[in-house]
């Protein structure tokens, strides 16, 4: 034998080694919140994302480097590799074909191969009327699905689209759920595969799947045989969800779990604290990135359809305070829904500096008065009070949320706080337009993510579109809608950056919603735990679980 092949040998059975050790650990992970749902097209949640993208993969996502890539696909079609063609439609206008080939071996966990067939399921119930799917304008503007082989399908679009070569949507088990579906589309919400038989591994493509789930309390993962990438590093994943942030840091303490999701853990105040006094066990991790702490005004609230009003409540508050004080410094002030960190962010937008005496002038010209207590209210004497609520035992939204009430006191204005477990707050409360006031949540986008289902007047929940959309708000304004339509179609950078700056000042000017900051993810890892790169944005570290391996653990 030479000292060659002896030398690869030797490395070969090392890593062999390495690999079932790591294999036979249990990773096990803290997270803030349950999932509302299991099924990748309702009720939007990073909790739910942060456990599916173990157990599937999108046709592309933006990766760590905000580059759009292929995960289940094998490449991206652009115009200038065939794989999209513009194509003239029936009425004359200007559409795209974008034609995707899928990963050869991938397949569910029950040995059904992904087809072009899951993919044509998927579109026909996002587009059926009474489906309910959240995001169901991107199964609209598909005019047509064509199945060119097993492997290979081409989405012919309505428009051409300048995130055309990025995959619109999350593939469905059609021969699990099509039957279920197509009993009844309306009912398919609450009686999907992904509800009532959860931990089927013909749910899953990724490199897990779920086998074991406990509401409101965990959620177990194991590696997925017909996975065909990388090998997972764990032989389970755990991850246990603990609503009270407190609790989860005495939990990574005492050995209960090994890590807490940044994505839905700690808070940044929080773990600055922790890492002063346990730094030294445990790597720390803060991620800047597209996620934005926001209010959500119930524009049906009749308080809140004066502009005034919407205004008068972001001048009554120092934000820049609340990020110095609560945050260090960590989470700047939002003043839209784009973030500084994205290409199109404009810094010229119209910005609210604290300012009360203006907020209080506001107030009275919108007919608010101060009664004899100090606290405001109208000429039928009607008192002005404002419901405010937010996700029971998040530390850092309950610490903001009385801020906003101490400050909005301050000009008058009666803010109840009355906060719900997160897996009702999102499910039904958010969701269904339940809140009477303001709802305190965050939206994770992608780079140059347009907000259609945020703002788009045809995105407001109702029961007649059987809660499809996530215009919580219920913000409804012809020019939004225009810009909107505009910058989709619009394939020059500069002139699309224009139109997000008219965007960015029409939210500001209109201000359906009242931006707080920019959240940083805080990731607490124990150091033998290798291999997780936080996004920044939509996409979890989860999708790349397969990366994740313990060293010297």
């Amino acid at each position: 034998m030479t000292a060659r092949l002896a030398a690869i040998l030797c490395a070969a059975v090392l890593g062999l080694s390495v690999a079932t050790m790591a294999r036979a650990a249990e990773l096990k992970i803290g997270m803030s919140q349950f999932p509302s749902s299991f099924n990748p097209h309702f009720d939007a949640a990073v909790s739910k994302s942060y456990a599916l993208q173990m157990t599937q993969r999108p046709i592309t996502a933006y990766d760590q480097n905000w580059e759009l890539i292929c995960l289940l696909c094998i490449e991206i079609p652009t115009l200038e590799n065939g794989l999209a063609k513009l194509e003239t439609l029936a009425d004359g206008g200007q559409g795209i074909a974008v034609t995707y080939r899928l990963q050869p071996e991938a397949t569910w966990g029950d040995g059904t191969p992904v087809t072009s067939a899951d993919m044509v399921f998927t579109w026909e119930a996002g587009r059926h009327p009474k489906s309910g799917f959240g995001n169901f304008e991107v199964f609209r503007r598909i005019l047509a699905v064509d199945v060119i082989d097993e492997k290979t399908f081409t989405l012919h679009v309505d428009r051409v689209d300048f995130t055309y070569s990025s995959a619109p949507f999350e593939v469905l088990p059609a021969h699990m759920e099509r039957p279920v579906f197509e009993a009844d589309p309306a009912a398919y919400r609450n009686r999907s595969t992904y509800e009532t038989d959860t931990t089927n591994p013909g749910l899953a493509f990724g490199p897990y799947r779920i086998v074991e789930v406990v509401a409101g309390s965990r959620i177990v993962l194991e590696p997925n045989p017909t996975w065909w990438g990388k090998a997972p590093g764990f032989e389970r994943i755990t991850l246990l969800i603990i609503e009270n942030t407190a609790a989860l840091e005495a939990n990574l303490l005492s050995g209960a779990i090994d890590m807490i999701a940044g994505e839905l853990g700690v808070t940044i105040d929080q773990a600055l604290a922790f890492e002063k006094r346990h730094g030294d066990r445990f790597n720390i991790i803060y991620k800047p990135g597209l996620i934005y702490e926001h209010v959500d005004l119930n524009s049906a609230n009749p308080i809140l359809t004066d502009k005034r009003v919407r205004h008068a409540l972001i001048y009554g508050l120092d934000r820049e305070a609340l990020n110095r004080t609560l945050f260090g410094g960590k989470q700047p002030v939002a003043q839209t829904s784009v973030s500084p960190l994205d290409w199109v962010y404009d810094p010229d937008v119209p910005s609210y500096d604290f300012d009360p005496e203006r907020a209080k002038a506001l107030l009275e010209e919108a007919g608010w008065m101060p009664g004899a207590d100090g606290m405001r209210q109208n000429a039928n004497g009607e008192r002005l009070t404002l419901e405010l609520m937010t996700t029971a035992g998040n530390r850092s939204r309950e610490l903001v949320s009385q801020v906003l009430q101490s400050q909005w006191r301050e000009l008058g204005i009666d803010a109840r706080i009355r906060n719900e477990p997160a897996r009702v707050f999102f499910g039904e409360t958010v969701a269904k337009r339940k809140f009477t006031g303001g709802a305190m949540f965050a939206w994770v986008s992608s780079p140059e993510n347009v907000p259609r289902t945020t703002l788009y007047s045809d995105q407001i929940p109702t029961v007649e579109n059987n809660w499809a959309g996530q215009n919580y708000s219920g913000f409804a304004n012809a020019e939004m809608d225009a810009v909107i339509d505009a910058i989709e179609i619009e394939l020059d950078r500069e002139k699309r950056k224009a139109l997000w700056s008219r965007l960015q000042r029409l939210y500001a000017e209109e201000l359906p919603i009242i931006p707080l900051y920019w959240r940083a993810n805080s990731f607490i890892l124990p150091k033998w735990l290798k291999g997780v790169r936080p996004t920044g944005h939509l996409n979890s570290t989860t999708l790349w679980v397969e990366d994740w391996y313990a060293e010297g653990r």
